[in-house]
This record gives structure tokens, C-alpha cells and sequence, in this order.
């Protein structure tokens, strides 16, 4: 039986199953976290062996007083993992200060974290990607974009999301954005990319090589959906294209990924771009070291009829997974934005698609920003009947007749 540390189990909500299928496979699973232990879930509760909460995850010293005891308590931990971004570099230091070498350590914080040095690693693997600067001030910003013309894209080089990210269209937005940047934070800056995210989802056995494989496409924008209150929508593929495995495969052997779930985006281009590629090709955004975010391992369950949560697991505790993968299936993310009228309200939108539908509900506000506020999750044979479900969720009054399907009503809702 080995011993799991796993920071901050109970966020996102859904990730207590992480801890359930590491329990259900012999290990003890010890928790730490902020959240006050009778406001954990029952099911989080009796998934852990122990749990120790902790004023506030940013506190590390109390957060390494936790593992401490952990280690006196039950002896030598074989894992520590949050599988949340915000906390990897937290992870990789608590691995390196308590000799826990299951996973990344604090010396390769830089290249999993900073998108400025991604891109080394993308490229070794030859996948082409933006040109880039770290921001200074006008003049050297002004001589960058000089070669890269407008509009720009600047986010900090360490950074979670799409939080805090620009376009920039002209000298007034760029002069705007130096006021305003926070200070004493490193800023990249890239050539604007003309295309769509295509991400590559895999868990990564000990071996360097995929246990599982699947991918999502976000066909708008998350810093638009982030900067604009819009409407979110993704969706996980019902097959992974060949040249979408190919580069993230790539990618994992450039980046030394082994025994980790993973989430790499790339751009796949609307248009042909000097330097990046031909439309259709496929260009490096960013590299993500662990699961994407919110509710997307359950979209990647209902996709392809599986758990990836016990895949993962399975990887943990036996380096490898049996864990069958069943029909596959697109599934569909469609977040509402507060206060929009809607051509469908709640109710008739969940009764038009309830044999298709699997989740409904509202969305935590931490992720609301680039999230939506109300999530409908749902699975289609065909990508034609998916795009209409997107068509149907999204519309809103104003549009009622113009091309919602036949039978469609306006709510008086």
C-alpha cells in the first residue's frame, strides 16, 4: 500500500473521484487543504485515509508542516500531486524539499510554467510557434510588433488561463495595457495566431508513453470569452486527428513527460500565416502538466464511455491502466452567461435535450470568468447534431427563426 498526498482534494468539486479510484486501488490517500473538514464532500471524506487543513494553501510553511506529519504518521510518500495548475509550482517544491521523485521538481518549474520557455521545447519537438517578447516598455514593444505587426497578444509569461491576457490592436491600446499591467509581473508578448485551440488530453504512463489519448477544439476564444463576458463552448473530439496526436506525442517526448495526466494546447490555423503554417496546421500554444480544467475529465468520460479518473489512477498505483474505452461520442460544453436572453430558457433547453444531456448546473464562480454560469454538458453521434444543440443553447431572442430548426419558439421566460 503506498501513501498519495493530494493538495487541495476538494477543488475542482469533481476531482474527490481522483482520490475515490486511488483508494479503491490500495493507497492511502491523505489530504490537505483549506476547506474546513465537515464542508467536505461525503464522498471526498470517505475517499481520504486522513485529512489536514491548513488556514490557507498559500501558507507554505503550513502547507510543509502538513506533509510533515503525513510522513511521520505514516512513513515515505510515494506521490504528491494536485492536478491543478495554480498549485504545480507549490507540488514540484514540496516534492523537492521532501525527496518525493514521483513527479516534477522545482528545477523544472521554468519550462512547465513559463510560456516563454515552452516554446524551446515545442519547437525541439518541430512544432512552429508564435514569435514572442517579454515586455519592457513602448519602444522595445513598438520594435516587436514592427516585425510582427498588429494585433499583438501580451499575458503574463507565468500565468493560469486566460486571466489577465490582451489583445492589442493599436499604440492606444498598447500605451493603455503599460499603464495597467501589474507590477513587478513579467509579461510575454506574441504575434497574433489566426486559428482555433486543439488540445492534446492524454495520461502518460512511467514509460514516457500514452495510456489514453483524446483531445478537445475550443472554436472561440477563451481571452474573448474572459475580456467580453461571452458565452463559452467546447467540445471533446469523438476521434483524435492524427496530426493532433502526433504533435502532442511529440511534445510529451520533448518536454520528459512520464506518469503525469496532461492537457497541451495548440493552434490549428484558419488561414495561411507567413512563418507558422498553411490552414489547417497545427502550431504550439502552451503546455499544461495536468488534466484540463473544471468539468472536462467527466466530458472526456461521457466522450469515450471510460474513467479517466481510474485510468490516472490505475497509472499511479500500477504504472499502467486495463481500464476499457467504450463508444465514442462528441461531448459538447455549452456555458451561459448571467442576464442574456436566451431564445431557450433552462427549462425547455434541458427538455429539448434531455436524452443527451449528462450534466446540468452551475458553474463555480472561480471558473465562471472563462467558464460561463450555467453549463449544459451533452453527447452526440455526429458533429451536425452537436452544432445544432450549440445553435439552440446559445441563441438568444432576437434570433428566433433564423436557422434554429424547425418548431423552435421564442421563451416568454
Amino acid at each position: 500500500m503506498g501513501n498519495v498526498i493530494f493538495l487541495s482534494p476538494n477543488f475542482p468539486t469533481n476531482y474527490w473521484q481522483f482520490c475515490r479510484e486511488l483508494k479503491n486501488n490500495g493507497m492511502n490517500v491523505l489530504g490537505i487543504g483549506d476547506c474546513p473538514y465537515d464542508q467536505l464532500s461525503e464522498e471526498l471524506r470517505e475517499s481520504l485515509c486522513e485529512y489536514y487543513r491548513v488556514d490557507s494553501l498559500e501558507d507554505y510553511e503550513a502547507v510543509y508542516r502538513a506533509a510533515a506529519y503525513f510522513i511521520h504518521r505514516y512513513g515515505r510518500i510515494d506521490w504528491l500531486e494536485s492536478n491543478n495548475e495554480y498549485w504545480l509550482e507549490r507540488d514540484a517544491w514540496l516534492r523537492t524539499d521532501f525527496h518525493i521523485t514521483s513527479g516534477f521538481q522545482q528545477e523544472d518549474v521554468p519550462r512547465i510554467k513559463y510560456k516563454s520557455r515552452m516554446k524551446e521545447y515545442y519547437k525541439k519537438a518541430g512544432i512552429p510557434v508564435a514569435r514572442y517578447h517579454l515586455v519592457e516598455g513602448a519602444e522595445d514593444c513598438l520594435a516587436f510588433i514592427g516585425e510582427v505587426g498588429w494585433p499583438v497578444v501580451v499575458k503574463p509569461d507565468n500565468g493560469v488561463g486566460a486571466s489577465d491576457t490582451h489583445k492589442l490592436s493599436d499604440e492606444g491600446e498598447l500605451a493603455a495595457f503599460l499603464r495597467g499591467k501589474v507590477p513587478g509581473v513579467t509579461y510575454i508578448m506574441e504575434e497574433f495566431v489566426h486559428g482555433e485551440v486543439n488540445s492534446y488530453d492524454a495520461v502518460i504512463g512511467p514509460d514516457g508513453e500514452p495510456i489514453f489519448e483524446t483531445g478537445n477544439v475550443t472554436p472561440n476564444s477563451i481571452m474573448d470569452i474572459v475580456n467580453n463576458d461571452d458565452n463559452s463552448i467546447y467540445y471533446i473530439v469523438k476521434e483524435l486527428p492524427e496530426d493532433t496526436r502526433a504533435a502532442g506525442r511529440a511534445a510529451v517526448k520533448s518536454f520528459g513527460v512520464k506518469s503525469r495526466f496532461v492537457h497541451f494546447e495548440f493552434f490549428r490555423l484558419t488561414q495561411d500565416q507567413a512563418g507558422l503554417g498553411k490552414k489547417g496546421e497545427i502550431v504550439g500554444l502552451e503546455v499544461n502538466m495536468r488534466p484540463c480544467g473544471g468539468f472536462t475529465p467527466d466530458m472526456i468520460n461521457f466522450a469515450h464511455s471510460t474513467n479517466v479518473y481510474k485510468i490516472w489512477a490505475d497509472m499511479v498505483a500500477f504504472g499502467d491502466s486495463r481500464m476499457p474505452v467504450g463508444e465514442h461520442g462528441f461531448c459538447a460544453f455549452a456555458g451561459r452567461r448571467d442576464g442574456k436572453p436566451f431564445l431557450f430558457n433552462d427549462d425547455e433547453l434541458t427538455e429539448r435535450y434531455r436524452k443527451e444531456l449528462r450534466m446540468v448546473g452551475r458553474i463555480p464562480e472561480v471558473l465562471s470568468g472563462a467558464m460561463g454560469n450555467q453549463m449544459y454538458i451533452a453527447v452526440f453521434r455526429e458533429k451536425e447534431e452537436m452544432d445544432q444543440f450549440y445553435r439552440d443553447a446559445l441563441a438568444d431572442k432576437a434570433s428566433a427563426g433564423a436557422g434554429l430548426g424547425a418548431g423552435a419558439e421564442a421563451s416568454t421566460d
